[in-house]
């Protein structure tokens, strides 16, 4: 492709990130509103784990769609399902038809939020130029994600929490036109074969692993037994075929990388962390202080400022210091914000709130990009692709997985709080997340309510922080003693 064509193609991946950031804060934004009308407390957790299930299974999938027909292709699927999954949410009826629908974005999301990375290693085959760009992608993201609880907040207020999900629609469109247009694949002489049976071990293997985990505390223990049990027989299976597939979904030979399973790990345990943070921040300005859901979204916009200039800063400082290092210093703000929150009581003023919660955007930005192109360094370009989209899969897996049980934690917080308390009822607790319908709650028991649902959150926090230390112990294991590998030295 020429450079104006590059240009445009770059402008089109962005587009993407910027709906996958629009819809992070937007949704964690309307998600006390929409729990309200669908009276869905109880799965107040699912609506960000469904969408990252969804994301989870189709991850590694998209990758071998991509070599099939075309990596333009795919992503122009996935920007068609993303936007199926978002119009349909704002049409839901009920909580159960809400959910299905976000799994069809979320299977969407997967394509969107991988491909990109995957195209950009091609385009800019120049490890430095593709720092910068994968720091353009990131603050796509982080920019969507700034104007998205503005913009959200203003629609829920104004308007209704639907009105969330049809504002993708019309980024879709452009963002297909552009990539109609401009995008000039290159096309595999031969189409490779297509590992179906492993396609569809991975796919039931992580549906029925995520489910079991989704279901904890929701169903009887020997159904959320039966399904992990059943999921770990998928995936070993999964592994045995793998291991002599033609064209394997996920090479074994990326598990045998030591310096890769540290990245991936590293991943894991600091998204897993993270996304206590983004998602119960909003809701605690809204459930515990009463604040609007404008107000509440505003509560992550210094959070995705401070991630886009530390993602920025990445970029120019790299070659300077150690992985180890940068890392290390991700890892110790996103403490500074979990263990704040944990710290903090439910009268604890909004813009202190607002201030800890930055920490962990500047954790973020600072190992997102750093260990991205570490992965694609450590993988080599043989495997560079599969290597990109594995560690967005352990990204993914992490943060649904942690949704999952951070919604657990709630709900025990929640049944615990209210069978103490014969006055409060889970239909009160469901109408206390959404500042409008609290107005109408028995004012004399908002406190009680409001100290059952604190209660909630200082647990999770303390998970989060719990995460951090377990980061810390691999990074130190890992990177420490591992010389940084200068980007200068692979650049064409």
């Amino acid at each position: 492709m020429n450079k104006k064509q590059i240009r445009m193609v770059t402008v089109a991946l962005m587009l993407g990130n910027v709906m996958a950031g629009l819809d992070g804060t937007i949704t964690n934004t309307a998600i006390p509103a929409i729990v309200s009308a669908l009276h869905g407390i109880q799965f107040m957790g699912w609506i960000v784990a469904i969408y990252l299930l969804g994301m989870s299974v189709s991850i590694p999938i998209w990758t071998k769609i991509g070599e099939k027909i075309t990596n333009k292709l795919a992503f122009e699927i996935a920007l068609g399902l993303f936007v199926l999954g978002s119009t349909l949410e704002g049409l839901a009826p009920n909580i159960y038809f809400f959910l299905v629908a976000r799994m069809i974005m979320g299977i969407g999301g997967g394509g969107m939020g991988s491909l990109p990375y995957i195209i950009a290693g091609y385009v800019f085959p120049n490890i430095k130029k593709r720092t910068q760009i994968l720091g353009y992608l990131t603050a796509s993201f982080n920019g969507a994600a700034i104007l998205g609880p503005l913009v959200g907040g203003w629609l829920i207020d104004a308007l209704s929490w639907h009105w969330v999900f049809y504002i993708n629609i019309p980024i879709v469109l452009v963002a297909l036109l552009i990539a109609l247009i401009y995008y000039k694949p290159v096309t595999p002489k031969s189409a490779p074969v297509f590992d179906l049976r492993g396609a569809f071990l991975l796919v039931s293997g992580l549906i029925t692993f995520l489910m079991g985990i989704q279901l904890l505390g929701l169903t009887a223990t020997w159904i959320v037994v039966g399904l992990i049990l059943l999921s770990l027989v998928l995936l070993i299976f999964f592994f045995l075929h793998e291991a002599k597939a033609e064209n394997p979904i996920i090479p074994l030979s990326i598990f045998r990388n030591r310096d890769l399973n540290g990245d991936l790990i590293l991943f894991a345990t600091t998204w897993g962390a993270f996304i206590a943070v983004n998602t119960y921040l909003p809701m605690w300005a809204q459930a515990l202080l009463g604040m609007s859901a404008l107000m509440g979204g505003m509560t992550l916009i210094p959070n995705s400022v401070v991630e886009i200039i530390a993602s920025q800063t990445v970029a120019t400082i790299q070659e300077k210091i150690r992985t180890f290092t940068l890392v290390m210093i991700g890892i110790v703000t996103m403490m500074i914000s979990s263990g704040g929150l944990f710290l903090a009581n439910n009268h604890t003023p909004l813009w202190v709130l607002i201030l800890v919660g930055a920490f962990s955007g500047i954790g973020v930005g600072f190992i997102f990009v750093a260990l991205q192109v570490k992965v694609q360094i450590d993988a080599g370009m043989k495997d560079m692709a599969t290597a990109t989209s594995t560690s967005y899969l352990i990204r993914i897996l992490a943060q649904t997985v942690m949704a999952a049980v951070y919604g657990v934690i709630m709900n025990l917080a929640l049944a615990s709080g209210i069978n103490s308390h014969s006055n409060i009822t889970m239909k009160m607790m469901n109408e206390l997340s959404d500042a409008k319908s609290a107005k109408l709650l028995p004012q004399h028991l908002l406190p009680e309510m409001r100290e059952i649902f604190h209660s909630g959150i200082h647990e999770i926090m303390a998970v989060s922080f719990i995460l951090l230390l377990i980061a810390t112990v691999f990074n130190f294991y890992f990177n420490f003693k591992q010389p940084n590998k200068k980007i200068k030295n692979y650049s064409k």
